[in-house]
């Protein structure tokens, strides 16, 4: 994994470019900025997989999923969790979300575990106190450019209305 960018603690501002990084997602597949240039992205930061506020929002996205691909941008879901567990947590969201095809999520589920937190940190986004992500989503346009910032307290789920609004707004 690699990564420049914003220091810990600062959120990387509105009309920032992302830094570059590069992670594997929940399949092994390597996945990074580059990826995303060519078509507005959403770039969501969370804490824990498996954890109440964190299942509640990837179930959300999971289940409202076509409402998100009607805008045509692709989502990363980062958190520290190494890969295999979140391959295990993309297998129970696809099980709880009633799917059966060979895809399980329409969004890549992006480990930020090694070094740990260098890419949430890089977005300014990494909580040192609980070695984690936080709740902080980053909505980039086509060039990589950060557009919104939409962010939720650590025991909060963020408004999902509110982040389609901001889709709305890049597409």
């Amino acid at each position: 994994m690699s990564s420049s960018g914003a220091e810990a603690g600062t959120l990387l501002p509105v009309g920032s470019r992302v830094p570059e990084f590069t992670a594997r997602n929940q399949q092994g597949e390597t996945v990074g900025s580059a990826d995303l240039a060519g078509a507005a992205s959403w770039v969501m930061f969370y804490p824990f997989a498996f954890s109440r506020v964190c299942g509640s929002e990837l179930a959300q996205l999971h289940a409202r999923w076509p409402e998100v691909q009607a805008h045509g941008v692709r989502v990363l879901a980062i958190s520290c969790d190494p890969m295999h567990s979140l391959r295990a947590y993309a297998e129970l969201l696809h099980d709880q979300g009633g799917g059966d095809g060979a895809e399980p999520l329409g969004f890549d589920l992006l480990s930020d575990f090694w070094p740990h937190g260098e890419i949430s940190a890089s977005f300014g986004a990494f909580d040192a106190g609980r070695g984690a992500a936080q709740r902080v989503s980053f909505f980039l346009d086509a060039e990589l450019t950060v557009r919104h910032v939409q962010s939720a307290e650590f025991s909060r789920s963020r408004d999902f209305s509110e982040a389609l609004g901001h889709l709305a707004e890049l597409t």
